[in-house]
């Protein structure tokens, strides 16, 4: 009985606790909680719900806050990859709900019951899903809603007109979806407080409603759709941002005394606009203006944007814009990071606006002419982007590589200096020291393993070359260690100077014999330190000397006496470029010196001097020993063409007619054969020619 008794109690006792926890279960499950229909609202669309523990346990779930009574009033479920329709039951039945944010999710339909949250809600973000269908006038029972953001979603149909009966909206987008019809006026009389309105990447159409009575509207973005017709009443005092780019507006009215004070983005590309756009007098804090893509016929736009000291984007691509660019472009507008004139038809030259620190440059497809500013060349490393092509433009781009030329500098000329770094007249003497005593080691190991007999046949070879020169007066400053500059030298008609302190300082570029480390005092020493019994004539540009190398190199020498008008480099860059232009009939330019303010160019030696002296003092009966058959004279006796010199010593008009051809082909192939075209301006005819029987052309 006892035991009976004792079994009896306990399986009153398990039934007890069984009852309980079913009692708990179904507690948890119990509908019209708050935390019923969050939880129903992640597992209808594939979440599971986090586990709750007590009353509250709602409330610690991501994305979920509650009022102090344990109320939902917040409900973030951004960017979980839901997909499908918002359930039904679920947060439509949040009676307390005032956020809601569904972004970035994959979802398709709204529920029923959505619109009973009017009572609470504030804010309402669908943004970045795939809902179809209308957006329905039930928008309008949100009475308290401030925020309402539809943006990124595929809604069909005309804005609702219910729109307008939310008074206390502040912020509306609209954007990216497919809202068509126009914008209703009842959300322009009817939202009054609105702050930010974006209806962009629509297709809307038809004009553009007065926004006058939008006193709180800072943000207008209203791109990309097919509004057109006037902008009438758009420029509102306090707006901040205007966008109407993208769309057919035909032309625009500013408001009586609209100074645009407070404007700071302006884009009105991509449409229609015609006629003249003033901006003289307004916009004073505007940073961002786009233009581009109409036919407005400002001549002074770039100037009247000087006076916006703030500009941080200007784009007036494709505007119709002529006219030069102000020099002074670039101090008016320090600012600047963007600049796009590019088709338009903008004349004169680039001006220097390498001091602004600009990512995006583009003047491409216009009729720019002149050299690019170096200084400007040296800044397109550093931008992002940037474009001169289709102009007349000239530039120096050899930090560019060749892709790069190609891309931004269609049909500019590429004048660059290809034989000798500029920069290597201005190395120091330590460097040059260093450079000599590595190939003094070099010389020695190769004489070392030639030997002894080599260096027998080399110094007598040396020896018979040195007899054979000429007696020239030479002058070694290794005899003299202190002379020094500056050196002063005198013509027959004229003195120059040498303003160099150290003679052996200052480099001698030979072209190409780069290896050669020739200095001022080697010149010194051919010429006999410019001595007059070396001057072979004083030309238009300066005197020339005739001198001996070391090695036995025989040189003409011209002083320039114009060149101290350039700087270092650019007298450097203008002999290099000089000296790359080959042809037989000019004497070529083999090197260069810069001695002070002196330019010295070095030519090869014409060793049967002028063709004055050549048409006037040769002998009697020379005999042409040149094959003229592919020249036009008509005279020509079993293809030997005989010279007959007159007794007064002229050659006949045959022997002219030959030098009239030489000195043809060199001016030709100087005004169309190279690029850039030169003009000599300082015709001189030498001939080189060093036996009776060598065939070579003259030159000049």
């Amino acid at each position: 009985m006892v035991c009976c008794h004792g079994g009896r109690r306990s399986a009153g006792i398990l039934f007890f606790a069984v009852a309980v926890a079913a009692c708990a279960a179904a507690a948890a499950q119990e509908p019209n909680t708050d935390a019923y229909f969050v939880s129903r609202f992640l597992s209808k669309l594939g979440r599971a719900a986090p586990s709750s523990s007590g009353a509250n346990g709602v409330c610690f779930w991501p994305g979920v806050s509650c009022d102090g009574e344990g109320r939902v009033v917040a409900f973030v479920a951004a960017g979980m990859d839901l997909a499908g329709a918002i359930p039904e039951d679920t947060v439509g039945k949040l009676g307390r709900l005032q956020v809601l944010d569904l972004s970035g999710n994959r979802l398709t339909a709204l529920p029923n019951d959505l619109w009973e949250l009017g009572a609470s809600l504030s804010a309402l973000n669908l943004s970045g899903n795939a809902i179809r269908g209308a957006l329905p006038n039930n928008v309008g029972n949100f009475a308290r809603l401030k925020v309402l953001d539809v943006s990124h979603n595929a809604f069909t149909g005309a804005l609702p007109q219910a729109l307008g009966s939310i008074t206390g909206l502040q912020v509306l987008n609209a954007s990216h979806n497919q809202f068509q019809g126009q914008v209703p006026n009842a959300i322009v009389f009817g939202c009054v407080n609105v702050v930010a309105m974006d209806l962009s990447g629509n297709a809307l159409d038809g004009g553009l409603p007065d926004l006058w009575p939008l006193r709180s509207l800072s943000h207008l973005n209203l791109s990309g759709n097919r509004l057109g017709g006037y902008i009438m009443g758009a420029f509102q005092e306090q707006l901040r941002v205007i966008d109407l780019s993208n769309n057919a507006f035909s032309g625009l009215n500013f408001s009586s005394g609209y100074a645009g004070s407070a404007l700071m983005y302006l884009d009105l590309s991509g449409n229609e606009l015609t006629g003249e756009f003033t901006i003289a007098g307004r916009f004073q804090n505007l940073r961002h203006v786009n233009l581009a893509h109409n036919q407005l016929c400002n001549a002074n736009l770039l100037e009247s944007m000087g006076e916006i000291s703030g500009l941080e984007y200007v784009n007036l691509s494709s505007t119709g814009l002529h006219g030069q660019i102000p020099a002074d472009f670039s101090s008016r507008l320090v600012g600047l990071k963007v600049l796009d004139l590019s088709r338009n038809n903008i004349n004169g030259v680039v001006p220097d606006i390498s001091s602004l620190c600009l990512y995006v440059l583009d003047l491409s497809v216009n009729n720019l002419t002149g050299e690019i500013p170096v200084a400007l060349v040296k800044k397109l490393a550093s931008m992002d982007r940037f474009n001169f092509s289709y102009n007349n433009l000239t530039v120096c781009a050899s930090e560019l590589s060749p892709e790069a030329f190609a891309a931004a500098f269609a049909r500019s000329r590429n004048d660059c200096p290809i034989a000798v770094n500029p920069d290597s007249i201005k190395k120091s003497r330590g460097k040059r020291k260093w450079i000599k005593l590595v190939l003094a080691v070099v010389l020695f190991l190769f004489f070392s393993v030639l030997g002894l007999l080599c260096l027998a046949v080399a110094c007598r070879s040396w020896r018979k070359r040195c007899d054979a020169l000429p007696v020239v007066k030479q002058v070694s400053f290794k005899e003299e260690p202190a002379a020094s500059g500056p050196f002063s030298f005198q013509t027959d008609s004229t003195t120059w100077v040498a303003d160099v302190k150290v003679a052996t300082s200052v480099p001698v570029v030979i072209f190409e014999k780069p290896l050669l480390s020739f200095t001022f005092a080697d010149l010194l020493a051919a010429t006999s330190e410019f001595d007059r019994g070396t001057l072979l004539a004083e030309g238009r540009f300066g005197p020339v000397y005739r001198g001996f190398l070391p090695g036995g190199i025989q040189v003409a020498v011209k002083v320039l006496v114009h060149g101290s008008v350039m700087e270092d480099q650019d007298a450097a860059r203008e002999l290099e470029r000089l000296g790359r232009i080959k042809h037989a009939n000019l004497v070529p330019l083999t090197g260069y010196c810069l001695a002070g303010d002196q330019r010295i160019a070095i030519y090869d030696f014409m060793e049967n001097g002028n063709l004055h002296n050549l048409l006037h003092d040769l002998p009697l009966g020379v005999q042409a020993t040149e094959d003229w058959s592919g020249d036009t004279w008509e005279d020509n006796i079993g293809g030997v063409a005989t010279e007959i010199i007159t007794p007064e010593g002229t050659a006949t008009w045959m022997f002219r007619h030959k030098i009239a051809l030489g000195v043809a082909r060199a001016l030709a192939f100087l005004h169309h054969g190279c690029i850039p075209q030169i003009v000599h301006r300082d015709v001189k005819a030498m001939l080189r020619r060093s036996s009776p029987t060598q065939r070579t052309p003259w030159r000049l």
